[in-house]
């Protein structure tokens, strides 16, 4: 979507002072109250602004909304308790009073970057707010990381940020896509939002699918607004550092259209050895799939049909799904740094090792090959390789008989001997003959049979849900 904002920061806040049925509250903790300093700034605050406030004081924030558990402030679970406060105070005092006014709740929760700039600035932001009088409210949450390298620069952003939330959920309710984009209005390369959490009335209809969590979660992801974003098995977008910190990681990437009984042995064979040599159980490891934006192209568009179609495929499966713009491993790689994972297992097929070995072979021809492998498999990553038949459905590639260029194969034989490359253990090489997007082809043009490569329950989604292009005529 090629979106260009047509108001300015101050003329969006001056437009919400002047709308009389908006009114609400700010309550900011850690970079100022940046956001009602708007729409001060601007005039017209009285006709908006209930109450502004921020308690810094840890002991003073905790007496207000009560103690975490984590010990942390700049957290999801903060932002909540803020947005519950807040707004039960705001509608039991005025919503009487007030018939003819949509209430909001604005809250905000920031970690700036400090004077020694030794930490990156980020935060989780909130809005609880009504869209008709008297009626029950919705609530956009967000989490952001901030660019700038000035703890002002990252508070002004805030501002802007929390301005054009605002804006976004009163005059862009009607435009999932714009609502996304606006929320970066004249903040391009200084904020990233990697989560973003719209629920309540006005969003849960029959006639409003197009708010679907994991669709804006796309549109994040599509827009730039972020590289990696993530939505769990109920579509629901959360966030890595409320479910990854400290704990191990296997990604499992693929083009999940469908995803067919080789899928899941891919993460069930994958899943099971990855627990057995990083020595962790379950409770502190996890598993998603992981859709880029490459895999989800076709003939430079992408469907959202199809994004769905996938993503409700890999919700039924029980995973987390990871939506990235990083075609290659290193933008993921880098992005999961910040939550300080213990081991990351990346799986991919066979044939897509030999690509990246090959491209990154014909690149770095000029010396700086073992650099550039150097930063893929560091001493916490692993790469799981699952094997597959050859284009001619004969041949098995493993591991010891991948076909690579000479120049490369020393290398190739380091990382397998140090272990940094292994094979999946115990796959069913008797089901490797599926091909998905064989699979795909047999749905779509309605031929029969492609009910035994999938699960049975997978089968009864395509068909309840009429995915892929399934159409029971065709049968």
């Amino acid at each position: 979507m090629h979106y260009t904002p047509k108001i300015d920061t101050d003329q969006k806040a001056l437009e919400i002072n002047l709308n009389n049925s908006i009114y609400g509250t700010f309550a900011e903790i850690g970079a100022g109250q940046e956001v009602a300093r708007y729409f001060f700034k601007v005039g017209a605050a009285a006709g908006t602004i209930v109450k502004t406030m921020s308690a810094y004081d840890k002991i003073f924030s905790d007496r207000i909304y009560g103690e975490e558990e984590s010990g942390r402030y700049v957290c999801e679970s903060r932002l909540y308790k803020m947005l519950d406060h807040e707004y039960d105070l705001l509608i039991s005092r005025l919503q009487s009073a007030g018939e003819e006014k949509t209430f909001f709740a604005f809250a905000d929760t920031v970690e700036a970057i400090n004077y020694q700039k030794s930490n990156k600035g980020q935060g989780w932001l909130g809005l609880r707010f009504q869209l008709t009088p008297g009626g029950g409210f919705n609530e956009l949450v967000l989490h952001a990381k901030m660019s700038d390298n000035d703890s002002q620069l990252q508070a002004s952003s805030i501002g802007i940020l929390g301005v054009n939330m605002l804006y976004a959920a009163y005059y862009h309710y009607n435009d999932p896509e714009k609502f996304v984009c606006s929320l970066l209005d004249y903040l391009q390369d200084r904020v990233s939002i990697d989560m973003i959490r719209l629920s309540g009335p006005d969003f849960e209809t029959e006639e409003s699918r197009d708010w679907d969590n994991r669709i804006l979660t796309f549109y994040l992801v599509k827009n730039k607004l972020t590289e990696v974003a993530v939505f769990d098995k109920n579509g629901v977008s959360i966030h890595p550092s409320e479910f990854l910190y400290r704990k191990s990681l296997m990604v499992v990437r693929g083009n999940y259209r469908p995803p067919t009984l080789v899928t899941e042995d891919v993460f069930d064979k994958s899943f099971s050895m990855f627990n057995r040599q990083i020595e962790v159980n379950d409770e502190h490891s996890e598993i998603v799939a992981e859709l880029t934006l490459e895999n989800l192209t076709r003939h430079d568009r992408i469907d959202i049909e199809d994004f769905l179609a996938r993503a409700t495929m890999i919700n039924a499966m029980g995973y987390k799904t990871i939506v990235s713009d990083c075609s290659n491993h290193q933008k993921l790689i880098n992005y999961l740094s910040d939550y300080k994972i213990n081991r990351l297992g990346i799986v991919i097929g066979i044939r897509e090792l030999r690509t990246l070995m090959v491209q990154k072979y014909e690149k770095f021809r000029d010396g700086t090959l073992l650099v550039a492998f150097g930063e893929l498999f560091t001493h916490n990553i692993r790469v799981y390789a699952y094997p597959a038949l050859d284009d001619n459905l004969e041949e098995l590639m493993t591991l010891e008989n991948l076909q690579l260029p000479e120049g490369i194969k020393f290398l190739y034989r380091f990382l397998i001997d140090q272990k940094l490359i292994v094979q999946v253990e115990n796959y069913n090489e008797d089901i490797l003959y599926i091909i998905p997007h064989g699979v795909f082809t047999m749905i779509k043009n309605g031929e029969i049979g492609w009910e035994n490569y999938l699960s049975k329950e997978l089968v009864d989604i395509i068909k309840k849900k009429r995915l892929f292009y399934y159409n029971p005529d065709r049968s």
